[in-house]
C-alpha cells in the first residue's frame, strides 16, 4: 500500500496565499535584523526537530544517518550559517560603473524581495531540497508557500510542525496534500515560483505560471554523463564514482548516470568498480546500514525494468517488499537500450566505452536531456578544458562527482532541459531578489545635451555614443 498524505481545503490554500500578499504588503519582511531573526529562528527549529528529521528520512527513505546529516540536515545548517553571517552583506547596493551619456551620476544596483513565492520541493532530499530555496526566500526578504512530496509523508509531517512552530502562515506557510493540492497552489497568483523535480512536471509547472506571467526557477534533472579517460587515476575515480552514485541508493539529480569510460581502461575500470561496491556495501548490500531504498513501488518496478541481466557486471537484485534495488553496474550497453531513454534516478549504473572523445560529445548530444552535471576523471588539463568547451550541463566536476553542490558559493542550477535559473549562496539571495537598476544624476550641474531643440548637438551626441 502506498504512502497517504494529509490534504488541504481549497478555500485554505487560497487564503493562504492572499494572507501571505497582504503580509508581505506591510513590508515586515524587508528590514537586514528581520531577515537575521527569521533565519536564526529557523536554525533553532532545524536544530531541535534533526533527530526527528532524521528519523523521518530513515522511515521515508531507508537513509542512513550519516548520509541524512551529509546531505540533507548537516547541509541545511550549514547554509544557514553561512547565510546568516552574509546576508547584511549581500543587501548592501552594489555600485556599478556609469555610462559618459548620463553623467554626472552615479549607478548601483539595488536588491529588493520579489514578495510571496512558492517553493515546491521533491522526495529525493525532502529536507535540503525544502529549506535551502527556503533559507534563500528568507534572507532576499520575502515570504514562502512551501509544497513538500506526497511521496515523503514522515518528512512532510514533520517539516509542517517545524514551520507551524516557528513561524505565521502569512509568512510562511507549508501546504499538506498530494497532486489536487499542487494544482490549486499552481492556479494562483505568485511572485516566483521555485519547482524541483522532473523536466516532465516542471514543463506543467511553468505552463501554469505563464497564465499569470509569473517568473520560474526550475531545477530539474537529465542524463549526467561521467566520463574516465585513460590517463584517469582509477583507484580514486572508482571511489568517487561509487559514493556520488549509490548516495541516498542513486536518488539524486546530480548522480552520474552513466559512464563513459575509455576502452584502453575500460577492464581494469569496470574489475575495480565491481570490488569497491562490495568493500563499500558487502557481499549483500540490502543488509549494509549505509544503503538506502527506492521511494516507492512504482519507482522500484521502473527502475528494475531499465535492468538487461544480460549485462549485469555486479547487483541486478530487487526486492519489492523491501523497496531494494543491489547496486548494479551494466556493461555492453547502448545508446538503444530502455536504460539509456531517461534519467535513471536509481542505483543502476550503466557503462559505455569510448575511443576518441568525439564519440562522447555525441552521445551526450544524442540523448533526451540536457545534463544537470557532467563529471570527468582526467589528469589531463587540455582534455579537461576540451570536455568543459564541449558538453553544455548545468554544473560539473573535474576528478569528483556531485561535489559541486556542496561548495555554495558555486551557482548550483541546470542548463536547458535541465533546468533554469541558479541558487546556493549569493546566488540563492540573487535568485529570490529582483535587481533594480537605480541611476543617482548630481543636481549642481544641468548638461543641456539631451534637451531639445538640438540644433547642431548631433555630432557631440555621435562622438559620446560611439
Amino acid at each position: 500500500m502506498e504512502k497517504k498524505y494529509p490534504a488541504t481545503a481549497e478555500k485554505d490554500i487560497i487564503e493562504t496565499v492572499a494572507k501571505q500578499h497582504e503580509y508581505f504588503k506591510t513590508g515586515a519582511t524587508r528590514s537586514c535584523q528581520s531577515r537575521i531573526d527569521n533565519l536564526l529562528r529557523l536554525k533553532a527549529a532545524l536544530t531541535d526537530h534533526e533527530a526527528d528529521l532524521t528519523q523521518a528520512l530513515k522511515q521515508d527513505l531507508g537513509k542512513p544517518e550519516f548520509e541524512a546529516y551529509l546531505s540533507e540536515t548537516g547541509f541545511t545548517l550549514h547554509d544557514l550559517s553561512m547565510t546568516i553571517g552574509k546576508v547584511k552583506k549581500w543587501m548592501q547596493p552594489k555600485r556599478t560603473l556609469t555610462s559618459l551619456l548620463t553623467q554626472p551620476s552615479s549607478s548601483r544596483i539595488h536588491y529588493s524581495p520579489l514578495g510571496v513565492n512558492l517553493i515546491i520541493a521533491p522526495y529525493n532530499y525532502p529536507v535540503n531540497l525544502t529549506f535551502s530555496p527556503l533559507i534563500a526566500a528568507i534572507a532576499a526578504g520575502n515570504t514562502a508557500v512551501l509544497k513538500t512530496s506526497e511521496m515523503t509523508p514522515a518528512c512532510s509531517a514533520v517539516i509542517q510542525r517545524l514551520i507551524s512552530e516557528t513561524f505565521p502562515q502569512e509568512f510562511i506557510a507549508h501546504i499538506e496534500g498530494e497532486v489536487k493540492e499542487t494544482t490549486i497552489l499552481l492556479q494562483q497568483k505568485f511572485d516566483h515560483i521555485f519547482f524541483t523535480g522532473s523536466p516532465r512536471v516542471g514543463a506543467i509547472v511553468m505552463s501554469a505560471a505563464a497564465k499569470n506571467l509569473t517568473p520560474v526557477t526550475l531545477e530539474l534533472g537529465g542524463k549526467s554523463p561521467c566520463i574516465v579517460h585513460e590517463d584517469a587515476k582509477l583507484d580514486i575515480a572508482v571511489k568517487r564514482i561509487v559514493n556520488g552514485k549509490f548516495l541516498n541508493a542513486g536518488q539524486t539529480c546530480i548522480a552520474p548516470d552513466y559512464v563513459l569510460v575509455h576502452k584502453a581502461v575500460e577492464e581494469a575500470f569496470l574489475s575495480r568498480l565491481k570490488d569497491r561496491i562490495v568493500h563499500v556495501y558487502g557481499e549483500d548490500p540490502k543488509q549494509s546500514p549505509d544503503f538506502g531504498r527506492i521511494i516507492n513501488s512504482s519507482h522500484l518496478q521502473r527502475i528494475s525494468a531499465m535492468i538487461d541481466a544480460q549485462k549485469v557486471v555486479v547487483g541486478g537484485q530487487c526486492d519489492a517488499d523491501a523497496l531494494y534495488i543491489a547496486p548494479t553496474v551494466l556493461r555492453n550497453v547502448t545508446l538503444d537500450d530502455r536504460v539509456m531513454a531517461e534519467e535513471i534516478f536509481g542505483p543502476v549504473l550503466s557503462v559505455l566505452s569510448y575511443q576518441l572523445l568525439d564519440e562522447v560529445y555525441a552521445i551526450v548530444d544524442r540523448l533526451p536531456h540536457h545534463p544537470l552535471a557532467c563529471y570527468l576523471f582526467s589528469e589531463n588539463q587540455a582534455v579537461q578544458r576540451e570536455v568543459l568547451d564541449n558538453i553544455q550541463s548545468g554544473g560539473a566536476c573535474i576528478n569528483n562527482c556531485v561535489f559541486h553542490v556542496a561548495n555554495h558559493y558555486l551557482p548550483f542550477g541546470g542548463v536547458g532541459e535541465s533546468g533554469m535559473g541558479a541558487y546556493h549562496g549569493f546566488h540563492g539571495f540573487e535568485c529570490f531578489s529582483h535587481k533594480k537598476g537605480v541611476l543617482k544624476s548630481a543636481t549642481w550641474i544641468d548638461v543641456p545635451l539631451t534637451y531639445a531643440p538640438y540644433g547642431g548637438k548631433i555630432k557631440l551626441l555621435r562622438k559620446i555614443m560611439k
